[in-house]
């Protein structure tokens, strides 16, 4: 399942096409459900679903309409023979709850965190709560609602600092503001994508990554090695164009150059990520090592990117999973974990 109403859109179509390459037709038979911008669910034979150069994919309404019934009892057709459900969707309408809703109604097992950890984790406001109670330390933010005075705080986190909607992803509206000047101009793109954002301070260090995967027996979560994220120089973060576009110079590094004892740190830190928000199968967990050695976590992305570029499957790579075998085991943890309430 892939595309959605986001505006992570097309990128969620690459994922997918790069998941669909990564089955063995022998072992999977796969029924390829796109949603379009609009909402619209079409079967669709996904033949198309690459990245050429600068040009992402994206899914039109030329397709089989399909519908899911939230009821387990009316499935029919292909739906009703359905062993599990990959939601590669990002962003709203995909990774935030409402798909897993759908599925659980539905009786559909899926890849994935469930619902609660999903809206959570789309939810940066109510993920960096949730990391703050279980002792984790994140940056500073303030929160800004559309129509709403500027919040009082924001000089408090200096500048400069970043402004991004609350429930997006993939860098899509995020502004670097080096001053007051900018705060409103910044604040008017974030509200474009969602009425809720988020004012959140620089922290001054290196960017690193970490993935999180359940056990293959679903008893704990276990971290990758983590990755470094070295932009290319004169940009001015890890944007949109530095996470996706072959051309941006963006480095990776797996592992970091650090100590071991720091790698530890982040790799333990990732897992109590996870488990904070309740995360179920994967997840890939940001952070930053700031320059007085501290380990802060940025974020958690409950469905990460697939991408030939994305992190998640690459870190997994040089951890000893690769990623036709990292697939197949979302899938059967999914199939494992089943629905309802675990």
């Amino acid at each position: 399942m892939f595309g959605g109403r986001s505006s992570e859109h097309e990128i969620s179509c690459v994922t997918a096409g790069s998941v669909l390459a990564a089955l063995d037709p022998e072992s999977y038979d796969v029924i390829a459900i796109g949603i379009t911008r609009e909402g619209r669910w079409v079967r669709t034979d996904a033949t198309d679903l690459v990245m050429e150069g600068r040009d992402l994919p994206s899914v039109t309404s030329a397709g089989h309409p399909i519908a899911l019934p939230g009821d387990p009892t009316a499935l029919v057709g292909e739906l009703a023979d359905v062993d599990v459900v990959f939601p590669l969707l990002h962003g709203p309408y995909g990774e935030d709850g409402t798909v897993q809703g759908l599925l659980e109604l539905a009786g559909l097992p899926y890849v994935g965190s469930g619902v609660f950890a999903s809206a959570a984790a789309m939810d940066k406001h109510q993920m960096k709560r949730l990391l703050r109670e279980a002792g984790l330390r994140i940056p500073a933010f303030v929160v800004a609602r559309a129509g709403a005075p500027i919040p009082q705080g924001v000089d408090a986190l200096g500048y400069p600092l970043f402004v991004k909607p609350a429930r997006g992803g993939s860098s899509i509206g995020i502004s670097k503001v080096s001053g007051p000047s900018e705060l409103v101009a910044a604040l008017a793109l974030a509200h474009d994508h969602d009425p809720k954002a988020l004012i959140e301070a620089a922290v001054s260090g290196r960017e690193l990554e970490c993935g999180v995967l359940a056990s293959e027996d679903g008893t704990r979560a276990q971290a990758s090695l983590p990755a470094e994220v070295r932009i290319a120089a004169g940009a001015e973060f890890y944007d949109f164009e530095a996470k996706y576009m072959p051309d941006s110079g963006t480095r990776f590094d797996i592992p970091p150059d650090l100590a071991p004892a720091v790698i530890e740190v982040v790799r333990s830190r990732a897992v109590a990520a996870f488990e904070a928000l309740d995360c179920e199968g994967l997840a890939r967990v940001d952070f930053f090592l700031a320059d007085d050695g501290e380990v802060l976590v940025n974020e958690i992305n409950t469905m990460p990117g697939f991408t030939p570029v994305s992190m998640f499957p690459r870190m997994w790579a040089a951890s000893g999973v690769d990623y036709p075998a990292l697939v197949g085991r979302l899938i059967d943890d999914a199939v494992r974990r089943g629905t309802g309430l675990r």
